[in-house]
C-alpha cells in the first residue's frame, strides 16, 4: 500500500513541474504545493522564463537553456503549443525543472519569481518584410509582456529579442517607467547575433577559428544601424577597403541572407537561439557574481546623444554595471556611425510615441 502511495506521489510531483497547477487545491490531495515541489536532483541556480517558447527561436532556445547548469527552473510560455514543447524539453536529463504555461491568462504565473526573462515572442521576418512591418505586429506583443514583467518580476533581468529590437527596447522602457519599476540596468536588447556573425565572417577572411575572434558591434540591430568596429578586432589585424566594405555589408545584411536562403520558410532561428543563449549565459554569470563578463547589447545609454545604443557593457549582479565608450574609430566607422544614429533616432522616437498612446 505504502509503495503505491509513494509511486502516486512521485507521478504527481513530476506532473506538477510539467503542468503546474493553477491553484493549490489541485495538488492538495498529494500534499504537494508548487512552492515546495522539486524534482529529485534539481540544482540550485536561477529561475528563467522564455516568452514565446513554442516559436522558431523559442524551441531551440528552450532546449539550449535546459542544458545550462546555471538554470534551476525554466518556465516556457506561449499563446500556442507550449504544452508540447514543455513535455518534450522536460524529458532531457539535465537539472533544470521545466514548467509550461499556455495562453495570456497564464502570463503572470509564468513570470512570477523569475530572475531572467528572455523574450523571443512575436512574428518572424518573411521575404519582402521590413522591420517597420514587424513593428506594427510585435510592438503590441512586447507592450503586453512588459506590463506583465512590471507587475510580477520587476527586478528580473530582461533580454529582449523580439524584432525590431531598436523599437521594442524603448517600448519596454516606457512601460516600465509608467509602472514605476524602470531600472535601465536590467533592460537589454539582444544584439549578440550581430556579434556572432561578425566573429564568424571575420574569421573566414582571416582563416581563424571564430572562437578566437572578437568583433565589437555597436549601434543597433537592423541594417545600417549595425556597425561592426573592424578597426578594433581581436586579435589585432587590418583589412583592405574592399574587405571592410564586404564584411560590413554582410554583417549588416546577415538576417536578410538567411531569410532569402530559407525562401519563405522562416528567418534566422537557429543562429538566433544560439546567440540568445550565449548572451543569457553571460547575464547569468553576471548575476552569479563572475568578474569580467563583457558583451555587446542594446541598452539605455549615454555613449551617444541617443537614449539607447548598442555597445560593449559589463554585466553583473544588477544587470549592466558599466557601459564602455566606443573607443577610437577610423574614418569609415565614423561615417557609418552617423548613418546609424540617424536611422536609429527615428526608430526610437517612433517606438516612444507608440508606447505613450
Amino acid at each position: 500500500m505504502q509503495q503505491s502511495v509513494d509511486i502516486n506521489r512521485r507521478i504527481a510531483q513530476i506532473s506538477s513541474h510539467i503542468n503546474p497547477p493553477i491553484n493549490q487545491q489541485q495538488v492538495e490531495e498529494g500534499n504537494l504545493w508548487r512552492s515546495d515541489c522539486r524534482v529529485k536532483g534539481g540544482s540550485p541556480g536561477f529561475k528563467v522564463a522564455i516568452l514565446g517558447a513554442a516559436g522558431g527561436i523559442g524551441q531551440p532556445l528552450a532546449m539550449l537553456m535546459k542544458m545550462n547548469p546555471l538554470v534551476s527552473v525554466l518556465h516556457l510560455y506561449d499563446v500556442v503549443n507550449s504544452p508540447g514543447v514543455t513535455a518534450d524539453i522536460s524529458h532531457m536529463d539535465t537539472a533544470a525543472v521545466v514548467r509550461g504555461f499556455l495562453g495570456q491568462n497564464r502570463l503572470e504565473e509564468a513570470l512570477t519569481g523569475m530572475d531572467l526573462v528572455i523574450i523571443p515572442a512575436g512574428v518572424p521576418r518573411k521575404p519582402g518584410m521590413t522591420r517597420d512591418d514587424l513593428f506594427n505586429i510585435n510592438a503590441g506583443i512586447v507592450k503586453t509582456i512588459s506590463e506583465g514583467i512590471a507587475k510580477c518580476c520587476p527586478k528580473a533581468i530582461v533580454n529582449l529579442i523580439s524584432n525590431p529590437v531598436n523599437s521594442t527596447v524603448p517600448i519596454a522602457a516606457e512601460v516600465f517607467k509608467k509602472a514605476g519599476t524602470y531600472d535601465p540596468r536590467r533592460l537589454l536588447g539582444v544584439t549578440m547575433l550581430d556579434v556572432v556573425r561578425a566573429n564568424t565572417f571575420v574569421a573566414e577572411v582571416l582563416g581563424l577559428d571564430p572562437r578566437e575572434v572578437s568583433v565589437p558591434v555597436v549601434g543597433g540591430h537592423a541594417g545600417v544601424t549595425i556597425l561592426p568596429l573592424l578597426s578594433q578586432v581581436k586579435p589585432a589585424c587590418s583589412f583592405t577597403k574592399e574587405e571592410t566594405e564586404y564584411l560590413t555589408s554582410r554583417i549588416q545584411n546577415g538576417g536578410t541572407e538567411v531569410v532569402e536562403a530559407k525562401a519563405g520558410a522562416g528567418s534566422a532561428t537557429l543562429s538566433m537561439a544560439y546567440a540568445a543563449v550565449k548572451f543569457a549565459d553571460a547575464c547569468l554569470r553576471g548575476l552569479r557574481g563572475d568578474a569580467g563578463v563583457i558583451e555587446c547589447a542594446f541598452v539605455p545609454s549615454q555613449v551617444t546623444e541617443l537614449p539607447f545604443f548598442a555597445s560593449r557593457v559589463r554585466l553583473g549582479r544588477s544587470g549592466v554595471e558599466e557601459i564602455y565608450p566606443l573607443g577610437p574609430l577610423n574614418e569609415y566607422e565614423r561615417v557609418g556611425l552617423e548613418k546609424a544614429k540617424k536611422e536609429l533616432g527615428g526608430s526610437i522616437d517612433k517606438s516612444v510615441s507608440f508606447a505613450k498612446k
